[in-house]
C-alpha cells in the first residue's frame, strides 16, 4: 500500500502499449516454483442459491472453495524466497521485482493464460540520511521512524530556521485546509520552515505553496481527527522531486510545535539527503480467454514492495490471492461471460504509477469497456479488520463512481453470509483503485489494515489487540511470511474469489456438469444488479 493519501499528479515517462512477456527456459525456476500441484477438474453444477449473477452454492465446488489458502501460502513462500535471494526486497526496478514477475508469469502460463507486460519508466525516489530536531529554545532530538519520516520526493537540503504554523486547526473535529491555498501563507515569514497540517488537498499542493511563499523547508503533521490519522505521517509527494526538504511527523508533535511557536520563536533543523533515479519497470496483465471485452473486470493487486523489506503482507498477500484465483478460475469448465483481466501492478509504492499508467493509456472507448476494478492491497494483516471500501460513501461522505456501491454490498453481504463482520474503509487514494475511480470506473475491494491503530470497538468486533497497529511490520524489514495472518488470508481470499466469479458471471458448461452454476439470486432472489452502466465522474480521495 502506498503511503500517500492523495496522488493527483503522477509524472510517468512511459512506453506505450502491451508487449509479450519473455518466456522461461526449462529448469530456470527455483524449486519453489513447483509448489501447489493444482486441484484438477471436477467442479459440478452449482444448484443452490447463488449470489446475483455469481456462481452457485451446490453440489460442486465454488470458486471460493477451490481457492485454498494453502496454495496462497505457497505463493507467499515463493515471494519470500525471491526477496531473500535479491537483497531482501521486491521493489520496482529491482531484480527482486523482475523475479517475482517471472514467477507470476510462469504460474499464469501453466494455468493457460498468455500474460503480457506493459512497460513504463519513472523517476524513483532514493532516500539517504534524514534528520529533524529542535534547535532552540531547547535542543530536542527526534527519532526517525517514531517522530519523523522523510516524505517521498522531498527535496534535498539541510536547513535550520524558525518554524511557523500555517492555518492549522487543533480544536474540535480538526478539519483542516492547512496550506491548500496560497492565501494560507499571507504573513508567512520567508526563510522559515512551514508547519502544515494534513487535510483536504494533496501533500504536494501544500509543499509547493510553502515553497512559493519562501519556506526553506516543510514539516507535515498528521491531522489528528482519529486514531488512524494521528500517528506518524507516512507520505509521498509523487514525482517530480520538490525543491525544499520535507518530513512528516505525528499529530502530537505537530500540535506541540504549533502551540510552542505561537508563544515564542522555535528553531528546528530539517535535513534530507535525497535524489531520484530512472527506473524501467512494467505491469503484468493476463486476460481470461473468454468473456465479453465490453464488460471487462480488472482484478488487481500491486506486485512491488518497498525497499525496506520483502513486502509479504504489503502486498504479496494481494498478489498471491488473485494469482491463485486466476489459476482456479482457469481450471473450471465454466465460461466467464465477462472478460476478467488480472493485473499485477508495478510502481505502486512509488506513487501508484503502474495502475495510473494503465488507465492513462486507455482511450475513452476503452474506459467505457471497463465495468469494474476490484483492488486487493494487504489482505493478511496480523491484527486485521475486514475492511471494505466505502463505495456508497455513507461512512466517509465520498462515494465512488456509479456501480461502486454494488461492489461494496457484494463484499459486505458475502462476509455476513459467512457469519463474519466487516467495516467500511475510506476511498483515501492510497491504492491502485485511484486511477480507476478518477476515470469514472466503478471500483471496490478489501483491505486488512496498515499502520493505523486498532480501536477498542474494532478489537471487540474483530478480535486482536486494541491500541496496536493493524500491521506492526508495515513497510518494514519484518514484513515476512511470519507477519501474515493465515486466518485473515483465508477469509479475504474467499471473498476475493466470490467477487471475481460474480463479476465474471461464470456460466455452467453445457456438458457433463463441470463448472460453477449461474446461481438463483441471494435472499429474496433479487441478487445484485449488474453494474455495467455507469456515469463518468471525478473523485479525489484524501
Amino acid at each position: 500500500m502506498n503511503t500517500s493519501r492523495t496522488l493527483r499528479r503522477v509524472a510517468i515517462v512511459a512506453s506505450a502499449g502491451l508487449i509479450a512477456s519473455g518466456g522461461l527456459v526449462a529448469g530456470a525456476l527455483p524449486a519453489y516454483a513447483g509448489h501447489g500441484p493444482g486441484h484438477g477438474p471436477g467442479y459440478g453444477h452449482g444448484q443452490g442459491h447463488g449470489h446475483g449473477h455469481g456462481h452457485g452454492h451446490g453440489k460442486g465446488k465454488t470458486l471460493p472453495q477451490a481457492v485454498k489458502v494453502e496454495r496462497i501460502m505457497d505463493h507467499l513462500e515463493a515471494f519470500q524466497a525471491i526477496a531473500d535471494a535479491n537483497g531482501g526486497n521486491r521493489q520496482s526496478g529491482s531484480p527482486g521485482y523482475d523475479a517475482a514477475a517471472r514467477y507470476v508469469e510462469y504460474k499464469l502460463r501453466k494455468a493457460g493464460y498468455d500474460p503480457i507486460r506493459q512497460p513504463f519508466t519513472y523517476d524513483q525516489f532514493v532516500e539517504g540520511s534524514t534528520a529533524f530536531e529542535q534547535v532552540s529554545p531547547t535542543a530536542l532530538p527526534y527519532v526517525v521512524g517514531t517522530d519523523l519520516d522523510v516524505v517521498e520526493y522531498s527535496g534535498a537540503g539541510d536547513v535550520a530556521a524558525p518554524i511557523e504554523a500555517v492555518d492549522v486547526n487543533l480544536e474540535g473535529d480538526r478539519a483542516s485546509t492547512s496550506g491548500c491555498e496560497a492565501e494560507d501563507f499571507e504573513g508567512f515569514t520567508a526563510g522559515s520552515i512551514a508547519l502544515v497540517q494534513r487535510g483536504t488537498c494533496d501533500f504536494r499542493v501544500k509543499v509547493e505553496n510553502a515553497a512559493a511563499a519562501g519556506a526553506v523547508g516543510a514539516v507535515l503533521f498528521n491531522q489528528g481527527n482519529g486514531e488512524d490519522r494521528s500517528g506518524l505521517l507516512l507520505a509521498t509527494l509523487a514525482t517530480p522531486q520538490v525543491s525544499i526538504p520535507t518530513v512528516g511527523t505525528t499529530y502530537a508533535l505537530g500540535e506541540t510545535l504549533a502551540l510552542a511557536s505561537a508563544q515564542e520563536e522555535v528553531t528546528v533543523r530539517v535535513a534530507v539527503e535525497a535524489s531520484t533515479r530512472t527506473v524501467e519497470t512494467f505491469n503484468v496483465i493476463a486476460d481470461t480467454r473468454r468473456g465479453n471485452p465490453d464488460k471487462t473486470v480488472v482484478v488487481g493487486a500491486h506486485l512491488d514492495g518497498v525497499a525496506e523489506g520483502p513486502g509479504i503482507n504489503d502486498n504479496a498477500s494481494g498478489s498471491a490471492a488473485i494469482l491463485e484465483t486466476a489459476i482456479q478460475l482457469a481450471k473450471t469448465k465454466g465460461t466467464p461471460q465477462n472478460r476478467v483481466r488480472f493485473a499485477f501492478w508495478g510502481g505502486e509504492e512509488d506513487g501508484l504509477l503502474g495502475s495510473a499508467h494503465y488507465v492513462a493509456q486507455l482511450t475513452e472507448a476503452e474506459i467505457q469497456q471497463h465495468s469494474a476494478n476490484l483492488n486487493f492491497d494487504m489482505v493478511g494483516s496480523p491484527n486485521f479488520v475486514r475492511f471494505v471500501y466505502d463505495g456508497d460513501g455513507d461512512a466517509f461522505g465520498t462515494a465512488g463512481p456509479d456501480g461502486s456501491a454494488e461492489i461494496e454490498a457484494l463484499f459486505t453481504e458475502w462476509f455476513a453470509s459467512q457469519g463474519l463482520a466487516s467495516a467500511p474503509t475510506e476511498f483515501s487514494g492510497r491504492s491502485d483503485y485511484k486511477a480507476f475511480i478518477d476515470a469514472g470506473i466503478p471500483a471496490g475491494g478489501l483491505f486488512s489494515g496498515a499502520e493505523g491503530i486498532k480501536t477498542e470497538e474494532e478489537a471487540a468486533l474483530f478480535g486482536g489487540t486494541a491500541g496496536e497497529a493493524y500491521d506492526p511490520c508495515y513497510h518494514s524489514e519484518c514484513d515476512t511470511v511470519e507477519n501474515v495472518s493465515v486466518e485473515a488470508l483465508d477469509q479475504f481470499s474467499d471473498a476475493i474469489a466470490h467477487a471475481t466469479a460474480t463479476y465474471a458471471d461464470v456460466k455452467k458448461h453445457p456438458g457433463k456438469g463441470k463448472g460453477w452454476g449461474h446461481g438463483k439470486g441471494h435472499g429474496k432472489g433479487k441478487g445484485h444488479p449488474h453494474p455495467w452502466h455507469h456515469s463518468f465522474g471525478k473523485h479525489d480521495g484524501r
